[in-house]
């Protein structure tokens, strides 16, 4: 059946999740950042030091813990470009079902051999079929339970935990940049941070390749746009999903668009200063941190570290600009 719109989870929700998942994520101090900024705090929320290198394991393992037995019996079903399939592959593992991942026919090998690596199946489909399966909420030549990595209130709570380890460890917290894919984790930091941080803004960190929620903030609900595909695969899409846009909107207050170049700075800062390897999503929120205002006491989540290793040797031996 298809979704029409999405229910944000509660903060009780939230913080249920986060005890339901605390013996299988690690719980992440903020670092500072060590640069020139321009008289801004900005932190780091490293979510690429989580088991599976990426925040999705949180909203994977929320979401799978809450179904029965007879379900996860029946095998699950995912669509994902890599990060989510890493969380539901290592859920599945721990809790002995199958997992399908359906990705883009361009998806990173990268995360596609760490799937493999964890036991999930893999299955390449053009990206207009993948696109398909997100919007409609599941695929129709696929069996098993669909977990859907964007309107799965389960998976938005799991997400929404890192806004509330956020809020415990820098409650005067003025913005939140977060990578901005499908919403669910701006979503579930937003309805945390809303309860526990309520002065917080939660801004999407968007790329020039594709930036839906800016166009869809301007026009007042969501709209297509130009997108082409790069090495930032982690956000970017050419429309918000429409079911998630009376969710996202009020809660998340804005978006910073970002370039390409400034993406591969950030990856650059990110490696150089701090020993931080961040793929292009993750280095998108340190982008458009470095962009707010001067004095902004900002988190930036580097929501993942998974970059091809041709990629990153390529960013990391360019000049800065």
């Amino acid at each position: 059946m298809t979704v029409t719109a999405v229910r944000a989870p509660g903060i009780d929700e939230i913080a249920a999740a986060a005890g339901r998942i605390a013996s299988y994520v690690t719980p992440l101090p903020l670092v500072r950042l060590l640069h020139d900024h321009g008289d801004r705090e900005i932190y780091l929320q490293l979510e690429n030091l989580q088991p599976v290198g990426c925040y999705k394991l949180r909203g994977a393992a929320n979401a799978m813990l809450r179904l029965g037995r007879d379900v996860l019996d029946r095998g699950l079903y995912v669509a994902s470009a890599g990060n989510l399939a890493q969380g539901c592959a290592w859920m599945a593992r721990e809790l002995g079902t199958s997992l399908r991942v359906l990705v883009p026919q361009d998806a990173p090998e990268t995360k596609l051999a760490a799937v493999r690596r964890l036991g999930g199946e893999v299955v390449r489909i053009p990206f207009p079929e993948w696109w398909q399966t997100m919007i409609t909420g599941g695929h129709p030549a696929e069996s098993g339970h669909f977990i859907h990595g964007v309107f799965d209130s389960d998976v938005i709570a799991g997400h929404g935990t890192i806004g509330l380890e956020i809020a415990e460890r820098l409650p005067s917290v003025d913005q939140v940049f977060v990578p901005f894919g499908g919403g669910a984790m701006a979503l579930g930091i937003a309805v945390a941070l809303g309860a526990r941080a309520p002065q917080a803004r939660v801004i999407a960190a968007e790329v020039e390749t594709g930036a839906p929620f800016h166009a869809a903030l301007a026009a007042g609900a969501p709209v297509e746009v130009a997108y082409r595909r790069s090495f930032v695969d982690g956000i970017g899409s050419p429309r918000v999903l429409d079911p998630m846009w009376p969710a996202l909107s009020g809660r998340v207050h804005g978006s910073s668009v970002v370039s390409l170049s400034a993406i591969e700075d950030a990856i650059r800062l990110l490696a150089e200063r701090h020993h931080v390897i961040a793929e292009g999503a993750g280095a998108a929120s340190v982008a458009a941190a470095l962009q707010a205002p001067p004095g902004t006491r900002a988190v930036a989540v580097v929501s993942g570290g998974h970059i091809n290793a041709s990629e990153l040797c390529r960013i990391l031996g360019a000049a800065s600009a």
